[in-house]
């Protein structure tokens, strides 16, 4: 595999040019592009025209370049994660057909927690979740209900990494609030990423316990109706984790 000067390779720049592309921004300048992957303009001009040839890229007027069709069919096609919007999907539209709120599909990768499918509607609140988008573990309800049903080891490893930038959750309060998740089988934040936004979620486990998945919903802070949201989720995440068979 060719290196260049600076030691990386082709493939490498290619991984760097195609994740520069920012959650929720489809566009961007080439030279941005180029800024943001921290590729020369000459050499992210030669990328991008090599994946453009093959659909991976597009290219528009003004030096405007974007994720190519053959990049989303490729990734929708081959993804780990079909199996589990499959299997999920109908549990999530009887959810949000009783809730007509936000319910979110999502997976833990690396500390983050990746959101795979998301469904919405008119009049939801805000959920600044996006498919294919990411938020830090512990911000979402999401991302503890994950991190709480995982091995011991991997729970170690990833409170002996934690800070928190904005120096709002210490790794002792993390630690509690994985413990009282893993206890009570639900994690729930009340206005953490937004203010007026309640998040629930309960993880969807394989034969040995473990989280695959979490399945979760976004409401107004208003609507307390634990008794009721629980419940539910956690049948929906067993019937989700029947399709699944085990992970």
């Amino acid at each position: 595999m060719a290196n260049s000067r600076s030691g990386d390779s082709v493939v490498d720049r290619i991984v760097r040019l195609i994740s520069a592309f920012p959650q929720d921004v489809g566009t961007l300048q080439l030279s941005e592009l180029a800024a943001r992957a921290g590729l020369p303009l000459t050499t992210a001009h030669r990328l991008v025209r090599q994946l453009a040839e093959h659909d991976l890229l597009e290219t528009a007027p003004g030096g405007m370049v974007r994720p190519g069709v053959r990049l989303w069919e490729l990734v929708n096609r081959t993804s780990p994660t079909l199996a589990l919007r499959e299997a999920a999907m109908p549990f999530m539209e009887d959810i949000q057909q009783v809730l007509n709120q936000n319910v979110n599909l999502t997976v833990l990768d690396g500390w983050e927690a990746l959101f795979v499918e998301r469904l919405s509607r008119r009049g939801s609140v805000a959920n600044r979740a996006q498919v294919a988008g990411r938020m830090p573990v512990h911000i979402t309800s999401a991302g503890l209900a994950l991190m709480a049903h995982q091995d011991k080891a991997l729970q170690a490893q990833y409170l002996d990494q934690f800070s928190d930038p904005d120096g709002k959750a210490t790794v002792d309060a993390l630690r509690g609030l994985l413990g009282e998740t893993a206890r009570q089988g639900f994690a729930q934040l009340k206005g953490v990423v937004d203010p007026d936004t309640w998040g629930i979620a309960v993880p969807v486990l394989n034969r040995r316990l473990r989280a695959v998945a979490s399945l979760g919903v976004v409401v107004p802070l208003r609507e307390m109706r634990l008794q009721a949201l629980v419940p539910a989720l956690q049948t929906a995440a067993r019937g989700i984790a029947r399709g699944l068979g085990d992970s």
